[in-house]
C-alpha cells in the first residue's frame, strides 16, 4: 500500500514539475539546466572520489602530459614559421590601420567642419580648442576602443584650427 502512496506523490511532483516547467522562460532554464548539470557532474566527481573509482581520470591525466611532453619537439621545431606568420599578420593589421589613417588625415576640411568636429564655436581660443581635442580624444582613442577614422579626423580638426 506504502508504494501505491509513493507512486501516486510522485506522479503528483511529476504533474506539478512539468506544470512549472512549461511556466519559465527560456532563459531561466537554462541557467538552472546550467546549475543542474554542474551539480550532477560535481556529485559524480565527489561520489567517484569518495568510493575510490576515479583512477581512470588520474590514468587519462597522465596520458595527456605524456602526449603533450612527445608533441613538444615539433611544436617547438615550428614555432618560428608560427611566430613569423603571427608577425605578418599583426602588421598587416596595422598597415590597414595605418592606411585609413592617412586617407582619413588626406581629406580636405574647412575650418567651419574642423569647429563643429570639436563641437566648438567660432573663434575658440587655442586653450579651448586644445582642451576640447583632449577631452574627445580621451573618449574617441583607438586605444580605448575607438575609432581610427574618427581620432584622425579630430586631429585633423586642431591641426586645422591651430594652423590658421
Amino acid at each position: 500500500m506504502i508504494r501505491l502512496y509513493l507512486m501516486l506523490l510522485l506522479i503528483i511532483i511529476a504533474f506539478f514539475g512539468v506544470h512549472a516547467f512549461l511556466k519559465t522562460s527560456p532563459a531561466v532554464l537554462a541557467r538552472y539546466t546550467k546549475f543542474l548539470f554542474l551539480l550532477v557532474t560535481g556529485l559524480i566527481v565527489f561520489y567517484l572520489t569518495i568510493t575510490g573509482r576515479l583512477n581512470w581520470l588520474f590514468a587519462l591525466t597522465g596520458v595527456a602530459i605524456a602526449f603533450i611532453f612527445r608533441l613538444m619537439p615539433a611544436l617547438l621545431r615550428y614555432a618560428p614559421y608560427l611566430h613569423r606568420l603571427w608577425s605578418q599578420f599583426g602588421s598587416a593589421k596595422r598597415n590597414t590601420s595605418q592606411r585609413q589613417n592617412k586617407t582619413a588625415a588626406k581629406a580636405d576640411m574647412s575650418i567651419e567642419e574642423a569647429y563643429e568636429v570639436l563641437d566648438l564655436k567660432m573663434g575658440a581660443s587655442e586653450a579651448e580648442i586644445i582642451a576640447a581635442h583632449r577631452k574627445l580624444m580621451q573618449k574617441i582613442h583607438p586605444d580605448r576602443g575607438g575609432s581610427n577614422y574618427l581620432a584622425a579626423k579630430i586631429n585633423l580638426a586642431k591641426k586645422i584650427l591651430l594652423k590658421k
